[in-house]
């Protein structure tokens, strides 16, 4: 039975006034006019007024001791999470130097601050990012044409089973926010992207001199430096896996590999060689943002091929062909960029002179109130919310000025005064006396609590106290592309910018929401342990929609067979509550499952394996032939049906507050949570889902399918391991149901590619 809040007084004040009107009467039978305009009546309705006040502070005993008892429990807010993201630095009109920026580097959206990770150096260039795009629209006459022209660079020995692939260059355009990026694995790109380095549009020639002189100059610039290259994937169905701690991972800086053409270096069969370029990545580029750290080649290697036919230029594994001479001018080298095979590569954006930022305003020797010598004090700071292991404190003790470090319980600190442990007999060694000059901070309320002399050092009286800690602003963190567009300290001459919005912003965490969470942490105390546990902690994450969370122990999605094969393995399937892309069978972003990563990732235990997952979904087509009841709207109805089995077979609940679902659809959730997992979908649930629709007379018949195939020949199309069930067509015909070939779903074609010799195409030009 749920604990009710006792009201202590609930009348009001005409209650508490037409009843001291009503004892007059009784007390005081003298006493005749009780109109307002009475003396004594005024005085009634004064005291009425105060009661009412009184009663009103009264009732609010109850709440506050409620709320103190919560701040006893020690149950910590989530404060605000910062923002991340990635902005580059150009030099498009100052000296042609290389520039450095240090790490923490102050960068600005308007008011909101940021600061560099990483430092980096500013290379005075332009990069461009090209591929080699197929072309298929191309007539048998045109396909005859290009194999005479090229006909030299086919093999001598059974030239037909070659096949000309006639490739465009396109440059990398700028990737909005419906883009899927560019896969590097697909078969509308052919071998890789390609990195130009290019001379910046203002180094031109001083007159007697040519462009060779110019690409020279840059190239000993460059020479042995480090291309900082910032790399945003687009992972449409991401997963995340978190080894157990201690476990070694791969490098993940060799996802992506990258190598440099050698100076007029070719092979036998007269094709280029390339030299691997040393690469190191921060994270792991393909899976989540981050920059990977280029280290170019000395000056001599900075070159191109100046002993090559023009009909060889873009054929094979050349780089591609620019028919813009200007750009050919200024082109100083290519950078090749491959993926290993079988390894996913989606690229949503790639530049260079990145580096990532996070948001947070630096606070430097903020004067606090002096020490007081008393038990428990608490200082509260300027700023808030604070980001957690940012705040440093110098308080000054005499003429000795001691750093004081953060500790998470203040119980578990030293005392002020070492005493001897009167436990151990004589001659045993003292333990280890833990540190007392420690203080314990409430990141979300920017409050310091220092201990009471028997756990923790009390400041001591006057005491100066100074501190120096880095603030976020929450979600106002979260700025569009091009908004991080100024710094107080930005070099002369050197221009900064976001590519992409950044992410990850959060405000601090509501009483009300904090609440809600009180029972599970105070059984949990914030540590995966139970299959409960992971769930609630998960739907707590800071900055994750949540919408639904499955919790799969002892099982790996790759490996297992069923569950309970792979102990100390947990997984999870996480939903979010809204994708835009497709609302229907939402998939959690790279962002969103890093969001949950980095907040589980501290609170498991050691031992635990996590792979974090968004659902497979396996297309499903459904037929529906009905009969409606005479009098009823056919088309009213046949909406309804569909939109009875859409929630039927949803990965996620009905939303309750929704005006689209009425009363008569929603009773037709499969389960609390969306579909459940492992279950199939049988035929004989969809018809009695469809027959229970208001206005449907009988169902004639239901068809179902999967991946554009006949009829399920049994009605059941089984589901397993992560899979859920997406709705790929619907239809709802009057009489008998449309077959699958009238629905639309056809059998997936050969995907099998002969092999190709790439070979650029000629632009056609005016005479």
């Amino acid at each position: 039975m749920p604990i009710k809040i006792p009201s202590i007084d609930d009348r009001k004040y005409q209650e508490l006034l037409d009843e001291a009107l009503a004892r007059i009467p009784v007390h005081n039978p003298e006493w005749t006019n009780f109109n307002k305009s009475d003396p004594g009546v005024t005085l009634v309705e004064v005291f009425a007024f105060l009661t009412e006040n009184l009663l009103y502070r009264a009732n609010q005993v109850p709440e506050r001791n409620r709320r103190k008892f919560l701040s006893l429990l020690g149950v910590p807010f989530q404060a605000a999470t910062p923002a991340r993201g990635l902005v580059t630095f150009s030099n498009e009109r100052g000296a042609p130097i290389s520039m450095s920026i240090n790490r923490g580097m102050e960068v600005r959206a308007g008011q909101v601050s940021y600061r560099t990770t990483m430092g980096l150096d500013v290379l005075p260039i332009e990069a461009r990012l090209y591929y080699k795009r197929p072309v298929t629209n191309i007539s048998t006459q045109q396909q005859e044409y290009y194999r005479q022209l090229y006909a030299s660079f086919l093999p001598e020995s059974q030239p037909d089973l070659t096949t000309l692939q006639l490739y465009e260059t396109v440059s990398l355009p700028e990737l909005g926010p419906g883009s899927l990026g560019l896969d590097l694995g697909s078969g509308s790109v052919v071998d890789g992207v390609w990195l130009a380095l290019l001379a910046r549009a203002a180094d031109k020639p001083v007159p007697g001199q040519s462009y060779e002189h110019v690409r020279d100059n840059l190239r000993g610039v460059i020479a042995n430096k480090t291309i900082n290259l910032g790399v945003v994937p687009y992972l449409p169905n991401d997963s995340r896996l978190l080894n157990p701690i201690g476990q070694t991972t791969p490098d993940v800086a060799t996802r992506l590999q990258f190598e440099i053409p050698k100076n007029n270096e070719f092979s036998a069969g007269r094709e280029p060689v390339y030299a691997f370029l040393p690469a190191e990545a921060s994270t792991d580029v393909l899976s989540h943002p981050g920059i990977v750290q280029v280290t170019l080649p000395d000056k001599d290697s900075l070159t191109l091929w100046n002993n090559i036919e023009p009909l060889e230029q873009g054929v094979g594994k050349f780089p591609p062909s620019l028919e813009d001479t200007n750009l050919n001018e200024r082109l100083l080298t290519w950078i090749h960029i491959t993926a290993p095979p079988g390894v996913p590569a989606r690229l949503y954006w790639l530049g260079i002179n990145a580096t990532s930022i996070v948001q947070g305003a630096i606070v430097s020797n903020e004067r606090l109130p002096q020490g007081t010598g008393e038990p428990d004090q608490v200082i509260r700071l300027g700023h808030k919310p604070v980001i957690p292991g940012s705040l440093k404190l110098q308080i000054t003790s005499g003429q000795d000025k001691q750093k004081w470090t953060e500790i998470e319980d203040i119980i578990s600190a030293g005392p002020e005064v070492p005493v001897p442990d009167l436990r151990l007999p004589p001659g045993s060694n003292s333990p280890a006396i833990a540190s007392n000059q420690v203080f314990q901070l409430d990141a979300e309320a920017g409050e310091i609590r220092f201990g009471d002399g028997v756990h923790g050092k009390r400041p001591a009286l006057g005491a100066p106290i100074l501190a120096e800690y880095i603030y976020s602003v929450g979600a106002l963190g979260n700025v569009g592309s091009g908004s991080v567009n100024n710094g107080p300290a930005l070099p002369a001459g050197v221009k900064v910018t976001n590519p992409v919005p950044t992410w990850g912003g959060t405000d601090s965490e509501t009483q009300p929401e904090a609440e809600q969470h009180i029972t599970r942490y105070l059984q949990h105390r914030d540590r995966l342990v139970t299959v409960s546990d992971f769930e609630t902690i998960a739907w707590r994450t800071p900055g994750a929609d949540v919408g639904r969370v499955e919790v799969i122990p002892a099982y790996h999605p790759r490996h297992s067979q069923s569950p309970g094969d792979a102990p100390g393995m947990v997984t999870l399937m996480l939903i979010p509550r809204y994708d835009a892309n497709q609302p229907d069978a939402p998939v959690p972003s790279h962002g969103f499952l890093n969001a949950v990563c980095e907040y589980l990732n501290p609170r498991r235990l050691v031992t635990t394996e996590l792979y974090l997952s968004g659902p497979t979904y396996l297309p499903i087509w459904v037929s529906i032939g009905i009969q409606v009841l005479p009098g009823i709207s056919i088309a009213e109805t046949r909406e309804q049906v569909k939109q009875a089995i859409q929630q039927f077979l949803s990965p996620l609940p009905a939303d309750p507050n929704s005006m689209v679902v009425d009363d008569t659809i929603r009773g037709f959730a499969s389960g609390p949570k969306g579909w459940p997992l492992g279950k199939p979908v049988t035929k004989l649930e969809l018809w009695t889902v469809a027959s229970r629709v208001t206005g449907v007379m009988a169902v004639k018949d239901v068809l179902v399918g999967n991946l554009g195939s006949s009829p399920a020949g049994d009605g059941r199309i089984p589901l397993e391991g992560l899979q859920l069930p997406r709705l790929a067509a619907i239809s709802v015909a009057l009489g008998d149901p449309l077959n699958m070939a009238q629905l639309g779903g056809g059998s997936p074609g050969d995907t099998n590619l002969p092999k190709f010799l790439p070979v650029p195409i000629i632009p056609e030009e005016c005479s």
